[in-house]
């Protein structure tokens, strides 16, 4: 059985929504991230070095830490959607699988990494605490920036993210969605075609049980 490590509300939830898509046992563990609460303590930093959420366990091999962990939502979200295709949370074809890998490499770079990296962490960027503000001004524009990508991308129509199936790439736009509503953005009113998606999303029953576990229903 996964033990799935996550902080509530963090990209974590991602993961977390995906569990629950594919239906069968597995455990949760609340680590905080949160100041680094739960993430750098000694017994997790013993487990996951790089101090992170989230994190999986019942995945073979290693990247420093505990065997069998495995690190990065990117890297779980694609193990768990290969690892359970009846579930079908990844396309067949090589050319789906690669959009899938085209969105989630960008927005958890981009998106998550530069964008809310520089509102949230600009310590990260400039060791100068005079310059945080400067970097924090930068990053909400960089959100902006591409959340009117995310919009354009989706003002085709499609059904999906990634047309003609719910994959994990939906699950882990939730993540952003909800960060976007944090940051006192008006998602609907701005990214019209990004909220038409989520309505739908948001409706899953694996998306409301992740969401009401980690309090945020």
């Amino acid at each position: 059985m996964h033990r799935l490590y996550h902080s509530p509300g963090a990209c974590s939830l991602a993961v977390h929504i995906v569990l629950e898509e594919i239906g069968q046992p597995y455990e949760a563990e609340i680590r905080s991230a949160r100041n680094g609460e739960g993430t750098t303590t000694a017994d997790y930093l013993a487990l996951n070095p790089k101090g992170r959420v989230p994190a999986l366990t019942g995945v073979p091999g290693g990247s420093g830490g505990a065997s069998d962990l495995l690190t990065e939502a990117v890297a779980i979200l694609m193990f768990l959607a290969r690892r359970n295709p009846e579930a079908r949370l990844l396309p067949s074809d090589p050319a789906g699988e690669a959009r899938c890998l085209e969105w989630l490499s960008w927005m958890s770079v981009d998106l998550h990494g530069i964008g809310y990296g520089q509102l949230w962490r600009p310590h990260r960027f400039v060791p100068d605490a005079a310059l945080h503000e400067a970097v924090k001004t930068r990053g909400m524009e960089n959100i902006r920036t591409a959340h009117d990508h995310i919009d354009h991308i989706l003002s085709d129509g499609r059904d999906w993210a990634v047309p003609g199936r719910y994959t994990v790439v939906d699950a882990y736009l939730v993540v952003f969605w909800l960060w976007g509503r944090r940051i006192g953005l008006d998602m609907e009113a701005e990214w019209p075609n990004w909220g038409r998606l989520m309505r739908k999303v948001l409706e899953r029953r694996a998306v409301k049980q992740a969401l009401r576990q980690e309090g945020i229903a």
